[in-house]
This record gives structure tokens, sequence and C-alpha cells, in this order.
């Protein structure tokens, strides 16, 4: 598997595990529709939570988390619309983005931005 792929997987798997501590239900890992995936999807108490986890080995060009771009919000926003859809949804939800910066094989930074965006609103 690719470099950039592991590091990926290893930052979702951080990023679903932190969530999980401070008490979130995970309910989906990179769920997909069409060509979109959401990364995970979750309850916190009773909002619906989509999770974008960006995963870096190196903030030489900036934080993970500046790399959630409004086309990634969009498609976010899309993926979620379809998800909600599924599950004939009614409740509160919100966008999380979690950004794990990978300092080493066993050292991490974790930033945990709740309610990071939702879609349409600048």
């Amino acid at each position: 598997m690719a470099k950039h792929l592991d590091t990926g997987r290893k930052g979702e798997k951080l990023a679903a595990e932190y969530i999980s501590n401070l008490g979130f239900i995970i309910l989906e890992t990179n769920w997909r529709h069409k060509k979109l995936e959401i990364d995970i999807i979750a309850k916190d108490k009773e909002v619906l939570v989509f999770v974008e986890v960006k995963t870096r080995s190196s903030d030489f060009f900036g934080k993970p988390e500046i790399f959630v771009t409004p086309t990634k919000e969009k498609n976010l926003a899309e993926a979620a619309a379809a998800y909600m859809a599924k599950i004939n949804h009614d409740w509160a939800i919100r966008f999380d983005v979690v950004a794990v910066l990978l300092k080493n094989e066993t050292t991490c930074e974790i930033t945990f931005i709740k309610d990071a965006f939702f879609p349409g609103l600048k």
C-alpha cells in the first residue's frame, strides 16, 4: 500500500479512538456515496456527526486541518445528505474535523475541531 494511504488509515484509526474516548458512538467508517467518502459517522449524544480526518506526517506545508477546503466541505455535505436520506434522519447534525499530525512512529498530535463548519455558511 502507498505510504500516503498508510498514513491516512493510521490517522483515521487514531481519530476514531480519540472521539470514542470522548464518548462518541461510531456508526460508520469510510462510508461511501458514489465517489464521495465520509471518514467517520458518529453520534455525540443526540447529534449525528460527520467527521473529516486529515492526517499528515509533517506540518511543513501547514497543519492538517487547513486541507479541509470548501470543495471538501461541499462533497462532505453531499455525502452526508445521502446518508441522512438512507437512514431517514430527523435530528441535529454537525461537521467536525480531526487533524492528526504523526510526529514519529509512536507520537502524534491530535487536534479536534468541533462544529468545524456548516456547508453553505461562510
